[in-house]
């Protein structure tokens, strides 16, 4: 299975210089503020780069001046770099973005590397420099390089997932374009035409979902989706209730109930269709502690196929996992530190408590100040 070893930034946010080395289960915990969302917003700077719209996403979250360290007065450049864990080797997107006019970042270098296992030196491909957007598509596509479009297609599949938003006006309790259901996005808006594929193609699949669902909401019977609309072209989260021959619709789904949908559509796809690494911020938000318990099972099972990076404050939640998973980020003055408990350390504190407890009682850090 392909992976992500290795993760270092410098200058972004609080992140000023760190280095993680990954493992298929990775659980930030750490007090408010201590930099766990910074991670994540990282690589949801790195879903947009991908899709070529860094300089968008860089103007909707304060300019160049709120994401680089105490601004480029003092950071004036942001530094980044993944490699990947292949059969036959690794492959590294490493790229340097510096402060330029408008408030903005643009490519002082981006590279691609390929170190073939045996081999002495890797192969680098250099994409240049001053560009706003990433080359990577084009070196995919117009070089036909192996390496560009390896890395492309794992940075593409490093994806985060925020379904925090569940409001009225929430995209997921819209309609949406039916043909949208090859990839979940990010806020589920197309959780609706996920869901009507999954039951046309892998209606196994599809079955197991909608059984996990009724675990966390009894009154759930399924899902009634239909394609409406012109050319039958859009469709809803409609849904059945157990005791009611009526079709409900998405607004009459509590907040926490269709967060814990969204959650288990994501986790219980395919395995061949779920992204390389799931990164999600607390997914604790709104739901029940039983709830709570069918989700982190999900998590540790999609954990046998893909990487998982998850930021949560809920030590309930935590006990889920093992010490090893865990990632405690604290402040060191005002940059943010990432390191993995010492496991000889906690031998004995987990012989009496779990690793919940012992984040609660300030063992391993990660607690406020």
């Amino acid at each position: 299975m392909s992976k992500l070893v290795t993760f270092q930034v410098r200058g972004y946010r609080s992140l000023k210089e760190i280095e993680i080395r990954f493992r298929s289960m990775n659980i930030l915990i750490g007090a408010n503020g201590a930099g766990k969302s910074n991670l994540i917003s990282f690589f949801k700077m790195m879903n947009e780069l991908m899709a070529g719209r860094l300089q968008k996403h860089i103007a909707l979250t304060g300019h160049a001046t709120a994401n680089l360290h105490f601004g480029p007065k003092v950071t004036p450049q942001l530094e980044a770099k993944l490699i990947f864990d292949l059969d036959n080797g690794t492959d590294t997107y490493d790229m340097r973005l510096f402060h330029a006019a408008g408030d903005t970042l643009i490519f002082a270098e981006e590279n691609l590397s390929f170190h073939r296992t045996g081999y002495t030196h890797p192969r680098t491909t250099t994409l240049g420099t001053g560009h706003k957007e990433t080359l990577i598509g084009d070196a995919a596509f117009d070089n036909r390089d192996t390496t560009a479009r390896t890395l492309r297609y794992m940075l593409n599949r490093c994806r985060v997932f925020h379904f925090h938003d569940t409001s009225p006006t929430a995209r997921v309790r819209q309609h949406c374009y039916i043909g949208d259901d090859r990839w979940l996005m990010p806020d589920a808006a197309n959780l609706a035409a996920v869901l009507y594929r999954l039951k046309l193609q892998s209606e196994g699949i599809y079955r197991q979902i909608v059984a996990t669902i009724r675990r966390i909401a009894p009154f759930f019977d399924d899902f009634d989706l239909e394609p409406t609309g012109a050319g039958d072209n859009n469709i809803i989260l409609n849904w059945r209730h157990r005791e009611s021959d009526l079709i409900f619709g998405p607004h009459q789904l509590s907040d926490g109930t269709l967060r814990a949908m969204c959650l288990i559509s994501l986790l219980m796809q395919p395995a061949d269709q779920l992204p390389l690494l799931i990164v999600v911020d607390e997914p604790e938000l709104g739901l029940h502690p039983y709830a709570l318990n069918v989700v982190a099972s999900l998590f540790q099972a999609a954990s046998l196929h893909v990487q998982i990076l998850i930021s949560t404050q809920s030590s309930a939640f935590l006990d889920s996992f093992d010490a090893d998973d865990v990632v405690v980020v604290e402040r060191d003055g005002e940059a943010s530190r990432f390191v993995r408990p010492d496991g000889e350390r906690l031998r004995e504190w987990l012989e009496d408590y779990t690793i919940g407890e012992v984040w609660d009682r300030n063992i391993i850090g990660g607690g406020p100040h």
